[in-house]
Parts: C-alpha cells; sequence; structure tokens
C-alpha cells in the first residue's frame, strides 16, 4: 500500500546509537579542522577538494553555498577563507555519489521516503531531469524540454495566475534570482514567498520601520571597532562559525562580548582559530566576558529591564542618552519613555529569567560603552513576538546613540548565502510599489500590485486547493516549514510539484499528482553557456555584492544552471506573449546585470564594479544616519510582554540546528559542540523538569504540542539533560517541525513561532 503524502513528509522515528558526552567549552581547532577535512575526504574526489579549498570565498573565487556571512575587504587567509561547516556545505553539494534513471528506477517514492533526511541526502547528486506520473510509484526521465513545456502547460491551464506559488531559496544568486521574480511577475501573480519569510522576515519588518531599512547596518570592520558586541539568540560557532573570527578581532582591540542565549553554546565561549597553528597550539581565546542563560522568549522582558535602570540612571545623572543623537536624529521619545515607566523592573527581570547577577554584568558594560553592536539570529525572530524582539533592541541602540557611527549598529546575521541579496533584487510578495514601477517602465507590462503569498499563506493556499502549482527554486520546503502534516497534504493537493535542486531531498517525495526534479549547477562548478563561463554575483549580510565563478567542471552534461532553468520556463510558460527575450538571457548574464542595473538601486555600473576584487557596498541609509522611515527618523517603538503562561505539566520548546547541521541539510548524525554523537531524535531538558517527570537520561518520550485546540504529536525522543533554563527544552528540526503550528506566527512578519511553541512531555 502506498504511504500517505504525510508519511512521507514525516522524518522516520527510527534510533540510532545515541552517545553522550560532556560538551566541550571551546571551538574550532584541532577538532573543526580534522572534521572538515573528514567530510571532504570522504565525499568528494581529493583533486576537488584541493581546488575548492583554494578558491572558496577568495577574491576571483566562488562565494560558499552556506551561510550568509561577509568575507573581510582586505586579505583573505592563505590557508582556506572557509569554516567547517563551509567545507562541509562543499562536501554536501560537489558529492562524487551520481544519481540517475537507473537510481530512481531501483527505489521507489516510498521506498526513499523511508529513509532518513542524512540518508536522502547522502544518496547522491541528481545528474538528469525526473518526472513522477500521476499513479505512478517510481521517478522516470524526462528531456528538458518535455520537462519545460510541462510546467508551462500546468501554469497556463490554471484559471488565474494567482493559482501557482513560486517559492526560492537563498542561495539563489542575484541574477537567477532576478529573472525569477521577473517571469512570475510577468506571468501575473507576486506570489514569491522565499526563506526570508521563515527565517529574519522579522528583523526587515522592524529594521524598516525603525530605521528604515531592512537590513543590518554595521560592517565587518565596525565589529572590529567596537566597544561591545551583544549576541542575543545566535549560535555563531555552528551557524556561523566564521563570525567567531571577527570576534576575535573585537576582543583583540579591547572590545567586549556579552552572549544572550538559552543554551551555553561553546561557539559563544572559548575559539581557536583554526588557520593559525600556534593559536591551536595555545589553546585559543575566551569570546564572551559574560554569558546570560536566559528563559526562551525571555528578551523583551530582559531588554525592557535595561532600559529601566538606563533610564533611571539617566534621570539620576545625565549622562547616559546620548542626547544630541536622539534630538536631531528620532522620533517618538517621549512616549517610549511613558509606556516604560508603566513596568516595573522586578517584574521584567523575573520574566526574563536572568539572575541579578547576571543582568548586573551586563548592565555596567551598556553604562559605560556608547560603540555598541547587537547581533542577533533565529533565537529572536521566531516568535510571535519577534517584530517587539528586534524593536527593543533598537530601542537600547538609540538611547545610547549606536547607529550610524563606527563600530555601532544593527547585526542580524543571516542564513543561506544569498537571502539577502534575493530579496534586493526582487523576490519579495509585497515588493515596494517604486520597484514595480521600475519594472513596469524597463518591460512594458504591469506587475501585479496584490499583494502575494508568503510561505505561510502559500501553504494555506494549496492546502485549501486555491493554489494548484508549486514551484520551489532550490530549497527543501517540506523539511523548512512548519506544521508538517497540514504541510504535506497542502503539497499533495497540488496537480503538479517542481523543484530545482542540486541533490535529492525530502521535498521530492512529498509531491502533487504529478512532480519534477530539475537538476542545476552546484555554486563551485562552471557554468557554460553560448558567450563562455559566467560570473554571477551574491550579496552578504552586511550589504556587499560580489561575484561567484565556478571552478570545477560539471558533474553531468545534463545539468543546467538555475538562470538556465528559469529562462527555459519562462520561455515555454509566456511563448509569444512575453515582451522579453527570455533566451538571450540564458546566453549571457551580463545582459541580466544591465538590467538590474536599471531597476534596482544601488547596482548603477554593476557589470564593471561586480569585477572589483572585493565587491560593492550598496546604498545603507541607516549607516549614514539618513533613516527613510515614514517619519523621516529613527523611531522608537512601544513594545509589550509576550502575552502567555505555560499550564502546570508545558514546556515552552525551541527548535534548533545540530552542528552537523544547516538548515534542512544533515551533514552527519553528530552535535559534536553539544556533546551528541549519533543521534537528533532527543530533547534537551532542564534536570530539574525532568525529575519532576520521573525521566532519566535515554528515556524515551512523546511530545505533544496544543494551539488554538488542535493537538499536535511527535513520537519517539530521547530525553538528554542539559544546562537549559527550567521550564525550557530544544529539539532539532525538521524532527519536531511538526509540533510548530501554521497559525502561531510573528505579527507583521508572519515568521513562524518555531522557538516558543508549548510542549508536553510524556514518557514512553
Amino acid at each position: 500500500m502506498s504511504k500517505s503524502p504525510i508519511d512521507k513528509a514525516l522524518t522516520p522515528e527510527k534510533f540510532e546509537n545515541l552517545k553522550i558526552k560532556t560538551p566541550p567549552t571551546n571551538s574550532a581547532g584541532f577538532r573543526g579542522l580534522k572534521a572538515a577535512l573528514s567530510h571532504a575526504n570522504k565525499y568528494m574526489k581529493i583533486k576537488d577538494a584541493l581546488k575548492v579549498s583554494l578558491k572558496i570565498n577568495q577574491k576571483g573565487g566562488f562565494d560558499c553555498p552556506g551561510c550568509a556571512w561577509p568575507d573581510p575587504d582586505d586579505d583573505r587567509s592563505f590557508l582556506g577563507e572557509y569554516c567547517e561547516n563551509g567545507l562541509k556545505a562543499m562536501a554536501e553539494e560537489m558529492q562524487n555519489k551520481l544519481i540517475a534513471r537507473d537510481f530512481f528506477a531501483q527505489h521507489s517514492v516510498d521506498e526513499l521516503a523511508s529513509l532518513s533526511d542524512f540518508e536522502i541526502g547522502k544518496s547522491g547528486r541528481l545528474v538528469e531531469p525526473m518526472f513522477l506520473p500521476e499513479g505512478a510509484t517510481h521517478y522516470q526521465p524526462i528531456s528538458w524540454d518535455e520537462a519545460f513545456s510541462k510546467v508551462g502547460t500546468n501554469l497556463n491551464a490554471l484559471d488565474h495566475p494567482d493559482e501557482a506559488v513560486f517559492y526560492t531559496s537563498g542561495r539563489t544568486t542575484n541574477e537567477a534570482a532576478f529573472l525569477y521574480q521577473l517571469f512570475v511577475r510577468e506571468f501575473g501573480t507576486s506570489n514569491l514567498p522565499d526563506c526570508s519569510n521563515m527565517c529574519h522576515e522579522a528583523s526587515g519588518s522592524a529594521l524598516s520601520e525603525t530605521l528604515g531599512i531592512g537590513k543590518g547596518s554595521v560592517t565587518l570592520d565596525d565589529l572590529y571597532k567596537a566597544e561591545l558586541v551583544m549576541v542575543v539568540g545566535q549560535n555563531p560557532g555552528t551557524n556561523h562559525p566564521r563570525m567567531l573570527s571577527a570576534l576575535e578581532k573585537t576582543k583583540k582591540n579591547g572590545g567586549k562580548i556579552i552572549a544572550i542565549n538559552p543554551l551555553p553554546e561553546a561557539g559563544l565561549m572559548k575559539f581557536t582559530q583554526p588557520q593559525n597553528p600556534i593559536k591551536m597550539l595555545t589553546g585559543g581565546i575566551q569570546l564572551s566576558d559574560v554569558f546570560v542563560p536566559i528563559t526562551i522568549n525571555g528578551d523583551v522582558a530582559f531588554f525592557k529591564a535595561l532600559l529601566l535602570k538606563l533610564l533611571e540612571k539617566e534621570e539620576n545623572t545625565g549622562n547616559v542618552f546620548d542626547k544630541p543623537f536622539i534630538e536631531e536624529y528620532t522620533n517618538g521619545l517621549e512616549d517610549f519613555i511613558s509606556d516604560l515607566k508603566t513596568y516595573d523592573f522586578d517584574e521584567c527581570l523575573q520574566a526574563s529569567g536572568v539572575s541579578k547577577e547576571s543582568f548586573d554584568e551586563v548592565f555596567d558594560l551598556i553604562l559605560s560603552k556608547n560603540k555598541i553592536i547587537i547581533c542577533w539570529a533565529m533565537g529572536l525572530t521566531q516568535h510571535e513576538n519577534a517584530v517587539d524582539n528586534i524593536r527593543e533592541l533598537v530601542n537600547l541602540l538609540l538611547l545610547k546613540g549606536s547607529i550610524g557611527k563606527v563600530g555601532a549598529g544593527t547585526c542580524p546575521v543571516r542564513g543561506h548565502s544569498n537571502v539577502q541579496g534575493d530579496r534586493t533584487v526582487g523576490i519579495w510578495e509585497s515588493a515596494p510599489q517604486a520597484f514595480l514601477n521600475k519594472i513596469e517602465a524597463k518591460y512594458g507590462f504591469k506587475p501585479s500590485t496584490k499583494h502575494g503569498y508568503s510561505v505561510i499563506e502559500s501553504i494555506k493556499a494549496m492546502y485549501e486547493k486555491k493554489a494548484k502549482v508549486f514551484f520551489g527554486l532550490g530549497g527543501n520546503f517540506i523539511s523548512a516549514v512548519p506544521d508538517t502534516v497540514y504541510s504535506a497534504q497542502a503539497l499533495a493537493n497540488c496537480n503538479l510539484t517542481v523543484h530545482v535542486s542540486t541533490k535529492l531531498n525530502r521535498s521530492h517525495l512529498v509531491t502533487g499528482k504529478e512532480a519534477l526534479i530539475l537538476p542545476c549547477l552546484g555554486r563551485a562548478e562552471k557554468d557554460y553557456q553560448k558567450t563562455g563561463v559566467q560570473t554571477q554575483s551574491v550579496e552578504n549580510s552586511m550589504g556587499v555584492v560580489s561575484s561567484t565563478k565556478g571552478i570545477l567542471e560539471p558533474c553531468s552534461d545534463s545539468l543546467m544552471s538555475e538562470v538556465a532553468v528559469v529562462c527555459g520556463i519562462a520561455n515555454a510558460t509566456l511563448n509569444e506573449r512575453s515582451k522579453i527575450n527570455w533566451l538571450a538571457y540564458k546566453d549571457n548574464y551580463n545582459l541580466v546585470r544591465d538590467d538590474i542595473a536599471e531597476v534596482v538601486e544601488g547596482f548603477e555600473n554593476y557589470n564593471s564594479r561586480i569585477n572589483l576584487p572585493s565587491g560593492f557596498y550598496l546604498p545603507n541609509g541607516a549607516r549614514v544616519r539618513k533613516f527613510k522611515t515614514k517619519t523621516g527618523k529613527a523611531n522608537f517603538t512601544i513594545n509589550k510582554l509576550p502575552d502567555w503562561k505555560l499550564k502546570e505539566d508545558e514546556l515552552i520548546m525551541m527548535t534548533m540546528r545540530s552542528h552537523d547541521q544547516f538548515n534542512t541539510t544533515i551533514y552527519g548524525l553528530d552535535d559534536r559542540y553539544r556533546g551528541i554523537f549519533n543521534e537528533r531524535r532527543i530533547i534537551f531538558m532542564n534536570r530539574e523538569d525532568m525529575k519532576l517527570r520521573s525521566l532519566e537520561e535515554n528515556d524515551v518520550v512523546h511530545l505533544k504540542s496544543e494551539y488554538n485546540g488542535v493537538i499536535r504529536e511527535a513520537n519517539n525522543f530521547k530525553v538528554v539533560g542539559y544546562d537549559i533554563p527550567k521550564n525550557c527544552c530544544a529539539t532539532y528540526f525538521p524532527e519536531t517541525n511538526v509540533l510548530v503550528p501554521l497559525d502561531s506566527f510573528a505579527h507583521t512578519a508572519k515568521t513562524p513561532a518555531s522557538k516558543s511553541v508549548r510542549v508536553v512531555v510524556e514518557k514512553a
């Protein structure tokens, strides 16, 4: 009997062989170097691994397909400008194992779905287009022309363009992303959900409202010159390891670092630079001066407590706030202060779960510093009150005048390598009217001004059969989104699901009535077109646009670039009614950049500037104190404490990555920095919470979440006692995405609340 879409979407409940060790307090170093080289040796050809290691993130080389951490503007390490997980990402994308028609003939979709996500990902590189007909059990080969025709036929058969959803992963280059959104808009819809909707959408919403730009305001050089860096809700040792090198420079230059996070992550504590043999021998450098073990979603409460004490100190001494900055550049101070005074310090501190001793250490540092940078990631953005979290951080920076000057500002640390660039060039379900006007002026068609579907809205539309075609440009959609059971049924309701991918993932197994897998080139592979090997570009987390050009021969002659795939589908779908010569773009990417230069602000002389060794910076008003908000100034905001309470038997759960993971890609089964080996189905619990529930280490438990009367379940997890605040617990995604309600999301931004899920733990 065939598996249901839900069965295919859920990760298998089988256990491996869990081993628990004491978590290390030091990151990177020899162990990091060994792990990186081990992955490269195991999954790549040795000669390819060597070529990659010399050119990844180097000037004139190619951009790592992992995180969006910026490369230094000046000299880069000749030993390798990459991290452990960067090389793992390359080993994943450039696997020496290939899968084609024979593989799919031997393995049914149901059989593949029974594998773990790790096993699915390690099946190998995709090398030819594959098609799953309605009612079939196995994928079968299809030509590119037939695949393009099938997509075009399905799209043109829709009653309205809004019945299609066009998703984008953050690894897509500027060139491919610009053409993709252009095709979607000419097709007639704004349904352009992307991975930003699930991660930093709350950051963009909060920063646009308060500072006039949905991006961070700092550069790498600012981090080196900061007096104080606060790392909040972020685990850089696993998710952005090269950030540790920047923090090392912060410390060497006399800056202080505060880490605020529910878990005491190794990467927040101590760092051993693997590119320096002497440092590896001497044991590295202590990073965090203060570690604050905050309760999950206690951030607004903690920062409000800080703001209350700063206000008290200002009223007593008069030298705490940056009054000249506030008077000239900000708006809303009086209303902000009036609201702040309605809160009680002790109640806020208690709600944060932070001790008075830790609070005092943080407060003393903030009080004495004026060049302050606040960095954050998903620990702040994936809550119902996520926008409030970021706005409260901005309030603190505004009071201290720590915006728009050297060594100070906002630093949202983005995930995928070009997620910020994709938004910049138009991947946005609610693009600004000014951008749409430029599209109309340039191409002669009027784009839809209707607000398109975000990720959550797309899932609901597919579930309700209002959307009938799903197209994914990269990514592993079903493993990334919340509410797995609901989302799987949503995809199954489609007439056609299409995924452009480098390797097999679970989304290829949760299909509509028909399904296509379109294999594309990896970031490190040469992109041959009629005018020669093509160069592409990306934007990093700090607004620098740089080139990326593959160096390896493609693993198959049947692969296409993402640009070529988009152009082929656009041509097949729009055909003679299009005002655009799509195939010309495919032949020469310079033409794409010429168009971007006309349409997108900041890309003037794109084709010339992309050849600059370090790339070029895009305009950033917050960086120079030109705040493009509705008031024309930086805005103070009023933010409330989150209004929820746990029931007696509930814990608040956050989902997170293991160290052997980047987003939904599982590199291995170890979480070295947390002392977990060979297992993913675990739940980290406070030991007192374990005692209250009569649980021992390694006990098997089932998890349940209840939201608006709907109960969701995830079974078979092993308990691990850990240093996590009381009433809190943590699990890995995608294993527990099934517990995240689709209707629980950040106000304004609609980011899923994956970091604040109320759960009940029951012994199996």
